[in-house]
């Protein structure tokens, strides 16, 4: 019964992405934490092999280049003696796409992502943990904006940027 009205209210899984490539060549560190959910979500999202051997970028229809993630931490919020009481949690990721020839598809972008955690110093093992969960959270949500990006590219834009 359940099952029916779920499908009757227009919800269904995520469908698989057909990428207009087959093969990607990633920058990212293959063992960051970038690099390792780069590698869960692209192949997970659809059909598509998934390189990040440093001899390997020519054997890519398409190279990925990260640039790397800044992490910045920025005090929002103090209390009467002037301790920190709340913090502003930023990651950026930039990064861009092209084919092994240099042809740009994607130029270079920059994402962010933005969080606001408080503070007490009493409890400052669980902030810390809250802090990493935080930021792993962001980097799941900036990696799935590039898969967004990825998926929303055809064949034609592919062939375009390879002609140019």
């Amino acid at each position: 019964m359940l099952t029916a009205l779920l499908a009757g209210c227009g919800f269904g899984l995520r469908p698989s992405v057909d990428y207009p490539f087959r093969t990607l060549y990633s920058s990212a560190p293959r063992y960051s934490p970038l690099g390792v959910e780069l590698k869960r979500q692209l192949p997970a999202s659809g059909p598509l092999v998934y390189l990040t051997e440093p001899a390997k970028p020519t054997d890519a229809q398409v190279v990925l280049d990260v640039y790397g993630e800044l992490r910045k931490k920025t005090v929002i919020g103090v209390n009467a003696t002037g301790q920190a009481r709340e913090f502003q949690l930023n990651l950026t990721l930039k990064f861009r796409l092209r084919t092994p020839q240099g042809q740009i598809i994607i130029p270079e972008t920059t994402l962010t992502q933005q969080r606001t955690m408080s503070y007490d110093e009493t409890l400052a093992l669980a902030k810390e943990a809250e802090e990493a969960a935080l930021y792993r959270g962001m980097q799941i949500d900036l990696v799935q904006q590039i898969v967004r990006r990825l998926a929303a590219l055809d064949a034609k834009t592919l062939e375009t940027s390879s002609q140019e």
